[in-house]
């Protein structure tokens, strides 16, 4: 009997129909706290860009796998054989996961989120071109995309952004290519966050290979928000020059959390030197008086035993993800965050920063806002402690790109600091900042619809909150009857004693 083919309309339907089922297989969905008023319900988490939550079936992968735990780079019995052999096929998977020829990149893991891996990358193409001594990125960059290159990788340029109406969308391609034309005998390489974690702007990484190719530069992902939530092809175009040379993600963030840092980057780049790393598993052969480096991928880039467990998890997600299809999920990012920027844009108080939603700025996963005489902070526990929404507050590890946006909401008190000697300070002055909501897999219009009701809640009883509240020692804002303690809800050594208990 011949089988049907899948076509890719199928495909899409068996993807979304897992999305379906995989939506409720989260841990923490069900999270109960007590709010303002006594009552306990449901935490509506919308926090997913700073870490999304646990995939239940990654977790419970990785508890199938203790019952073999082994350390791994070993064949020669029973567990160590079922880690070792696991542990490649993670690697493997998430080449094809990204659409990475295996014969020219490598995976390999550190860290436990993007900064160890841009460390790493800015030292190894500092140390393949010398000569060249300017990197570019752009001014909406995380600080992990931003600062390793400043240390090692030497001058840094931003790319400043395309303002459509005075806000903000994704980089000026015009800009970043007279850079590239003045400065191409100088330019090592460009590192671009594939999509912005302030404003969830996706950038074209591609055609920004094709330019930075084009002039003889290098191109680095920062995929940390983009992985898991649009379709990554770093390979496989006839035209070479659309290829990524290297690009990174945090497992964190995509619904394992506790899993490694993701790098995969050329082979080329990583055999031209030795790895930075040194130690055990990544070495053939060593003597008193020296020792030889393996030529094996991923081994000579992995130094140490690895976050097999963490590495297991992520396996499993990147499987789920990949089974949906990117395609199915950047569908329901977009659709989630649209309909959200389209009902906020009905509040005249609520002011959204980044460009609006078209072609050229899609926007996914995540939105950045302020309400207009409210300080963020406020609005942030005001969610948390009366409606039991968690978003986030404050610049996001994002300074330079907060900073030039808040000039559209907060241009007189920037202008006031300007005046003084000292550096901006996020603390002393409360409202420099902004709201953060951010999706994920397991969040539903309905969770909008609730956030929405709850921002209109918010507006229409300003001044009734904002006497509810007073700014503590450290800078937040404190509800002044309402006092949350943790350890009502989690102690780790409650927990271990009742564990105990229960064996």
């Amino acid at each position: 009997m011949k089988l049907p083919l899948l076509t890719k309309e199928t495909m899409s339907i068996k993807g979304q129909d897992l999305l379906a089922k995989i939506r409720h297989d989260f841990i923490g969905l069900d999270t109960e706290y007590e709010t303002v008023d006594g009552n306990k319900s449901r935490r509506i988490y919308l926090d997913t860009t700073a870490s999304s939550l646990m995939m239940g079936v990654a977790h419970r992968s990785s508890n199938d796998f203790l019952k073999h735990y082994s350390n791994t780079h070993s064949l020669l019995h029973f567990s160590a054989k079922i880690s070792t052999k696991t542990y490649q096929w993670i690697h493997n998977r998430i080449l094809d996961f990204v659409h990475a020829d295996p014969n020219e990149f490598t995976c390999f893991f550190m860290g436990s989120g993007v900064t160890a891996g841009m460390n790493r990358m800015a030292k190894t193409l500092n140390r393949i071109r010398p000569e060249r001594d300017m990197v570019i990125v752009s001014i909406m960059e995380h600080h992990s995309n931003d600062l390793p290159h400043r240390k090692h990788g030497g001058k840094v340029m931003h790319i400043p952004i395309n303002k459509n109406n005075t806000n903000m969308g994704g980089i000026d391609m015009e800009i970043f290519e007279k850079y590239l034309i003045q400065f191409h005998d100088r330019i090592n390489y460009v590192s671009i966050t594939g999509l912005s974690n302030v404003t969830g702007i996706i950038n074209p990484i591609n055609k920004i290979a094709k330019l930075a190719h084009k002039y003889g530069a290098y191109i680095i992902v920062d995929a940390a928000q983009m992985a898991a939530h649009v379709p990554i092809y770093m390979s496989g175009f006839d035209d070479k020059d659309l290829e990524i040379d290297a690009l990174l993600f945090s497992g964190h963030k995509t619904y394992a959390p506790g899993s490694p840092g993701v790098v995969i980057a050329r082979k080329s780049f990583m055999s031209a030197i030795e790895p930075e790393e040194v130690g055990g598993g990544m070495v053939d052969k060593v003597f008193p008086e020296n020792y030889f480096v393996s030529k094996q991928f991923p081994n000579r880039e992995e130094a140490g035993t690895p976050n097999i467990l963490g590495a297991i998890t992520l396996g499993c997600a990147i499987h789920v993800l990949d089974s949906i299809g990117m395609d199915n999920i950047l569908k329901k990012d977009l659709q989630l965050t649209n309909y959200a920027i389209e009902k906020m844009k009905e509040f005249k108080d609520i002011f959204i920063y980044g460009d609006s939603v078209d072609d050229d700025s899609k926007r996914a996963g995540t939105i950045s806002f302020n309400i207009l005489g409210l300080d963020h902070g406020l609005v942030a526990a005001i969610l948390n402690d009366y409606f039991n929404i968690a978003v986030r507050n404050e610049c996001f590890c994002a300074h330079p790109y907060v900073e030039k946006m808040l000039h559209m909401t907060h241009s007189e008190e920037l202008e006031q600091l300007d005046c003084l000697d000292d550096h901006l300070s996020w603390k002393v002055e409360p409202w420099m900042g902004m709201v953060r909501a951010s999706f994920g897999l397991y969040n539903t219009i309905d969770d909008i619809d609730f956030l929405l009701k709850s921002l209109e809640q918010i507006i229409d009883r300003k001044s009734y909150f904002i006497d509810n509240y007073s700014v503590n020692e450290n800078g937040d804002y404190q509800h002044k009857s309402f006092n949350f303690s943790s350890k009502d809800f989690f102690s780790l050594t409650g927990s271990i004693d009742k564990n105990i208990l229960s064996t």
